[in-house]
């Protein structure tokens, strides 16, 4: 029985030794052509997130999905395209990590014993096709039909200040147009700042058909891209209809974390004229209730429809939770809170690398309608390391001075990125010397407590944009206040030059393509601004 038993184990030990073997000839002879198999993909949305499909390796396969970004090219010994995530699966299908920029993945196969593909492109992320154009994210069909006033929600368009949302009684003329169509046009408005807006469908319950669809456009009110492709909406009177804000975290950058001044965003509601956010340390003992919860420890009511800015910072390690409600002009509620939120503050154990220090242009946000919750428009998301935004949007340079203690000791980071004075530009109530003194003073504070200065040259400014967007008057001397402040910023010993790459043809103004207000530089200019500081690490104390 043993000899057998012997026997049996022997010849099982030569079938999988056979058999491995025949595994690793198939992968390293590719005898299936494998390397020449070439991936294609499809993207289709589903709950409010973009699922990439791709058909199978005619062999079993690990799949690793590798997220690009594309980088500006302006920086000199940069990639092409940085990596920004990696994972992998057994499926065909993979949920893409949130984006708000165009992305770009690579599918990868790999066997027991090791890549067995090999032509891997990179595949665009179909919500950045190009032409531009919005590509919704509710869709409501027969089977999903919406009530007389739902959310129309959409992928946000980059550097997109407002859309234009047209309603039509049956397909539009053409498709893939930056024009309204004249035929089956029902209406259209411009007054929608944000990715969606709760519509009132009621004046249209009767229509055969009834398509929506939105573009982008930009300062000028010139159109980004085209119209979406139009969608069709089926409607059911009978639905209730949606009675609270609703949470805008549709298009969040991957490892989304809030900086320390947070700022909560929503889509507007029907019926609320102002909006109060509330910041917890639990969660709210009722869901969607109409109170305010009693022992919350901050709140703010805003005029905004669709943002709040935090205006204390939130250093403390922990988690937060808020929500939101509307209000009607005698602060009563609109419907009933939002659903809630959550951030989380990680715990500093020890001293972090690197922090950013100083004004909206640190504290992120851009093309106007873009807030520092959408961290596309913060330079600290490209700079290809962790770093702790501590901006704060309206300083000049002396309340960026004055908050130090306050804000940056608590934090003790390592090396801190200083950019503030651009507020100070604009007003004539500030010259070049207050503005140098102030940033002197900073970097001080920073030798005193053993945090090296890294100070960033101010780019210019547009003062013709800046006005169009703020309706707010430049000072006439501010080119050569910022010339005398970046010559200071030049003197130190750690500095990142910003000032040469934003200039128009002229050499005397920010390029108009860089910021749609003149001011804040969009997507691409913050992406410009984290690839040079990219390129200086070798200024960081470690």
């Amino acid at each position: 029985m043993r000899k057998l038993i012997a026997y049996f184990l022997s010849f099982l030990t030569i079938i999988c030794c056979f058999t491995i073997f025949c595994i690793f000839l198939t992968e390293k002879t590719d005898l299936l052509g494998l390397k020449d198999y070439q991936v294609t993909a499809s993207f289709s949305q589903e709950k409010g997130s973009t699922v990439m499909h791709w058909q199978r390796y005619p062999y079993p396969c690990l799949y690793q999905v590798e997220t690009y970004y594309k980088t500006t090219g302006l920086v000199e010994g940069e990639p092409e395209f940085t990596r920004v995530s990696s994972e992998f699966t057994v499926q065909d299908s993979y949920t893409v990590p949130p984006t708000a920029i165009p992305a770009y993945y690579k599918i990868t196969a790999y066997g027991i014993f090791g890549k067995v593909s090999g032509r891997e492109m990179l595949i665009p992320n179909a919500n950045y096709q190009e032409p531009i154009r919005p590509v919704p994210i509710f869709k409501y069909t027969a089977d999903n039909p919406a009530s007389l006033k739902p959310y129309l929600v959409w992928h946000s368009v980059p550097d997109g200040v407002l859309y234009e949302l047209e309603l039509l009684s049956g397909p539009p003329d053409e498709e893939n147009t930056a024009r309204l169509s004249a035929k089956n046009h029902l209406s259209a408005t411009r007054q929608v700042f944000t990715n969606g807006l709760q519509i009132d469908l009621t004046p249209y319950q009767n229509q055969p058909q009834l398509f929506w669809r939105v573009r982008a456009m930009n300062l000028r009110k010139e159109p980004i891209g085209v119209f979406s492709t139009a969608e069709p909406i089926c409607l059911d009177a009978g639905k209730p209809a949606p009675n609270k804000p609703l949470l805008n975290n549709f298009d969040r950058m991957p490892n989304f974390s809030q900086p320390i001044y947070p700022v909560f965003t929503w889509i507007p509601m029907l019926g609320a004229t102002r909006y109060e956010v509330e910041l917890l340390t639990s969660p709210p003992a009722v869901e969607n209730d109409t109170s305010p919860t009693k022992d919350r420890a901050w709140a703010k009511v805003v005029d905004s429809s669709f943002s709040c800015y935090d205006e204390y910072a939130r250093y403390y390690a922990g988690k937060y939770y808020w929500r939101v409600r509307g209000l009607d002009a005698s602060g009563n509620t609109v419907g009933t809170y939002s659903d809630t939120d959550s951030f989380t503050v990680e715990a500093h154990l020890s001293r972090p690398e690197l922090a950013a220090f100083g004004d909206s242009i640190t504290h992120g946000g851009g093309a106007v309608s873009f807030s520092p919750a959408n961290l596309e428009y913060s330079y600290t998301t490209y700079i290809g390391m962790p770093c702790i935004n501590l901006g704060r949007s309206g300083d000049t340079s002396t309340t960026t001075l004055a908050r130090f203690d306050r804000d940056v000791l608590p934090i003790m980071p390592k090396n801190l990125l200083i950019m503030t004075g651009s507020n100070s530009l604009r007003s004539n109530a500030y010259s070049a010397d207050r503005v140098i003194s102030d940033l002197a003073q900073i970097g001080e504070k920073c030798r005193q407590n053993d945090i090296r200065p890294i100070f960033l040259t101010l780019p210019p400014i547009n003062p013709a944009n800046i006005m169009l967007a703020f309706q707010t008057p430049t000072d006439p001397n501010w080119y050569a206040k910022m010339k005398a402040i970046n010559a200071f910023i030049r003197q130190q010993p750690y500095y990142i030059d910003l000032e040469p790459y934003f200039y128009d043809a002229s050499k005397t103004i920010l390029a108009p393509e860089w910021a749609n207000d003149g001011l804040h530089a969009d997507i691409k200019g913050k992406m410009l601004i984290g690839e040079i500081i990219g390129m200086h690490k070798d200024l960081f104390v470690h």
